[in-house]
């Protein structure tokens, strides 16, 4: 029996000039990533909004995930990609954070102890909801205007049915 590859990677099993389509592993797995800054600090200032947030599209993309969209506002960020199927969500949390907290050290004295906080959450996103969380990201100012990110991020929990527990949901 001898194995090849065909050009576009599908790989096939020859067994007297006879093959077999081997399958490939697919996915689609679109997830929403929120955090905020330690002690909800708001580090997050109209100067470097839009450069972290493309730092850390940069970082996913760079993970091989495909980032959609980041957005957030003063004290939390989120972050729509699609996960790169052998990458675990926590592995890629992990390092979104720590290469975007070293970033955000180096754009000056006012960020030099900018820190995430410990905790983050992650929902799964259907294909047919993609733009209205688009659209959500996309609207955080104004969200924030009327709600704050610990009530935000405690009607996502409460609506994804997470169990918590109020005394370390902050660290």
């Amino acid at each position: 029996m001898l194995v090849g590859c065909h050009p576009f990677g599908i790989l096939h099993l020859f067994n007297n000039n006879n093959f077999t389509v081997m399958p490939q592993s697919f996915s689609n797995t679109n997830i929403h990533i929120i955090f905020g800054t330690k002690y909800r600090q708001q580090f997050i200032d109209n100067k470097i909004e839009s450069q972290l947030f493309g730092y850390i599209g940069q970082v996913v993309n760079n993970l091989n995930c495909q980032n959609i969209i980041v957005g957030g506002y003063r004290d939390h960020v989120h972050i729509l990609c699609k996960l790169y199927r052998p990458l675990s969500q926590s592995t890629l949390v992990k390092e979104i954070k720590a290469n975007s907290s070293l970033w955000m050290k180096t754009q000056g004295i006012q960020y030099e102890n900018f820190y995430w906080q410990d905790g983050y959450a992650v929902f799964s996103v259907s294909q047919s909801d993609l733009e209205r969380v688009i659209t959500y990201i996309q609207n955080q100012r104004e969200h924030h205007q009327k709600q704050t990110f610990q009530k935000e991020y405690l009607k996502f929990l409460e609506e994804h049915r997470i169990e918590y527990d109020k005394g370390f949901i902050w660290h």
